[in-house]
């Protein structure tokens, strides 16, 4: 018998759930992203708005989200042998990334601007990219890959014919089987080795012809390569060492008789980020291989390959900034404390606007980049500006995304350190994208190449500047200044990153004053061209309307 009912009735509540904010989801991850929209229309690609709030839709479902989720839970599985002792080679990945992956292809982000080459195609790829990169970001690798292999495999027309087909096609086929039997291709590339990392000239994986030498023949590629990322592919595109110096090979997974090519896999790579997506190291014992191109010029034929998934690298960094701004604004607009909602109080506006002028300028700069991809196949200057500009914002962009992410983090504190929420992942994924297809001091010397060896990209660079000018006083002097730098070269090389930053804050701020948004443009020019420009965020000068800055950022869910 109870003979204390109504005390062990009040022990057994000890608290009501209040004053907390809900799970982002089910939301238009485009329709409520005003920066992104007004960059796609801006930009060229208005025509693609509808398709774009189809997809960000799904993009915010919770059934996406929890994709992301899972794909990032459960880590691929390396198998290297069948149970019967054949060599398979296989990674089983949870099938939420076969989700979203199919997702992807089917949308298009494998090739859709090669497939439909209309004005605005990279910029309304681009844009679902970054949308599909807040679900999950390990994924985009294969098809960042995919995409990016387009123009490198045209230089071989008699292998473009057989492969592109397919690898443009709108299905996904995940099975290890050959290529010839496959409706649907993906692409991965091979370049890194232990002896060289960026240093790819002194790869020493050789390339021996199996009967003639030359270009579109077959070569046995005999060697090792440290990074594999996706070796689900169905072929790489490898550089190795033939006679004639290093030199591009398309590399299947299945010989064409159909026995399996001994590019076998190691062990995967024990990632901190990018967990959904497997990355492995191989070595290659006679792999059968084409030559793409004429032997010796691996570097210059892969080199477009790089650029695009380089700008691919700037692109998801910008997405993920995103989502990280979304999760802030969201939450601190529901959370209060000391008696007033997180997005009242004046120190958290200061961050909370500062991260979001990070993300904006971001989405900004990406976009243009994206419409100049568009312009660049009959446009010089066009070309000249993505040359160097893509160096520019993989360098700034991701070089941004950690400290970006922590402070995010920060913002919902000790809640935004659980697993069970997307923030561990965004701030574990931030410095991929940092070191993924060239790290810092890469992307910094490749501007410094460009300079040199295309003064054209710098006449480009500051003609885009420069119809910005007149708008903003801030904006003005420091591109005076700005032209001022580039024209110094002693020690160029070591104050290279100084120099690039410079570059990047005036590309950001220029894209954002032609955005024709004056309290975001204004406010970003205060922020990154004024003389109070903070090591951390959050120290932002006084005047900026950050209410409008946030409410703008923020996703309306009531």
């Amino acid at each position: 018998m109870n003979i204390y009912p109504q005390a062990q009735a009040c022990s057994a509540n000890t608290h009501v759930v209040e004053n907390t904010s809900h799970a982002l989801e089910n939301y238009n991850l485009f329709s409520q992203d005003l920066a992104l929209k007004e960059a796609v229309i801006r930009e060229g690609a208005e025509w693609a708005v509808s398709e774009l709030e189809n997809f960000g839709q799904l993009c915010g479902s919770g059934d996406r989200i929890l994709w992301g989720m899972q794909a990032n839970q459960n880590k691929p599985v390396l198998h290297t042998h069948d149970r019967f002792g054949h060599r398979i080679d296989q990674i089983e990945y949870h099938p939420a990334y076969h989700k979203l992956m199919q997702s992807s292809v089917k949308q298009g982000l494998h090739g859709s601007p090669w497939i439909n080459p209309r004005p605005g195609a990279h910029v309304a790829r681009a844009a679902a990219s970054y949308l599909q990169t807040q679900v999950d970001a390990g994924h985009g690798c294969p098809i960042t890959m995919t995409f990016a292999s387009f123009p490198t495999l045209q230089k071989q027309p008699d292998i473009a014919k057989d492969w592109l087909p397919k690898i443009l096609s709108d299905q996904y086929d995940p099975g290890n089987i050959p290529w010839y039997e496959k409706n649907g291709l993906t692409i991965g590339m091979a370049m890194t080795e232990k002896q060289g990392g960026s240093d790819v000239r002194s790869n020493s994986t050789r390339a021996i012809p199996i009967s003639k030498k030359g270009s579109g023949k077959a070569y046995e590629l005999v060697g090792h390569k440290y990074f594999v990322s996706a070796p689900m592919c169905d072929a790489f595109l490898v550089l190795a060492q033939a006679d004639g110096g290093i030199s591009c090979f398309l590399v299947p997974r299945w010989r064409p008789d159909g026995s399996k090519n001994p590019f076998q896999i190691l062990r995967l790579k024990d990632k901190m980020g990018n967990v959904s997506n497997a990355s492995s190291e191989t070595e290659l014992r006679g792999a059968y291989g084409w030559l793409i191109g004429d032997e010796g010029r691996g570097v210059a034929n892969i080199l477009e390959m790089v650029s695009l998934t380089r700008f691919d690298c700037m692109v998801a960094s910008a997405g993920m900034m995103r989502q990280a701004v979304s999760q802030i604004t969201h939450h601190c607009h529901y959370r209060a404390a000391f008696g007033k909602k997180l997005d009242q109080q004046p120190l958290m506006q200061n961050v909370l606007t500062d991260l979001t002028l990070e993300a904006e300028a971001s989405v900004a700069m990406s976009m243009r980049v994206a419409r100049r991809l568009d312009e660049a196949g009959s446009n010089e200057q066009a070309q000249h500006f993505v040359r160097l500009a893509t160096a520019i914002g993989k360098y700034w962009i991701c070089k941004r995304s950690p400290a970006h992410a922590y402070e995010a983090m920060e913002c919902i504190g000790g809640s935004g350190v659980m697993e069970n929420s997307i923030m561990p992942r965004l701030y574990r994924e931030a410095p991929i994208n940092t070191i993924w297809e060239g790290s810092g001091n890469v992307q910094c010397l490749d501007v410094l190449r460009a300079m040199n060896k295309a003064p054209g990209s710098v006449d480009a660079y500051l003609a885009e500047l420069e119809s910005s000018q007149d708008q903003n006083m801030l904006f003005d002097n420091y591109l005076l200044k700005l032209k001022k730098a580039l024209s110094d070269k002693k020690d160029l090389e070591y104050n290279a990153r100084s120099l690039v930053e410079k570059m990047a804050l005036a590309l950001q701020a220029s894209c954002l004053i032609q955005s024709g948004d004056p309290v975001v443009s204004d406010a970003f020019c205060q922020a990154r061209l004024g003389k109070q420009s903070g090591l951390v965020y959050g120290m932002l000068p006084g005047g900026i309307d950050c209410h409008k800055i946030i409410e703008r950022a923020r996703p309306d869910l009531d």
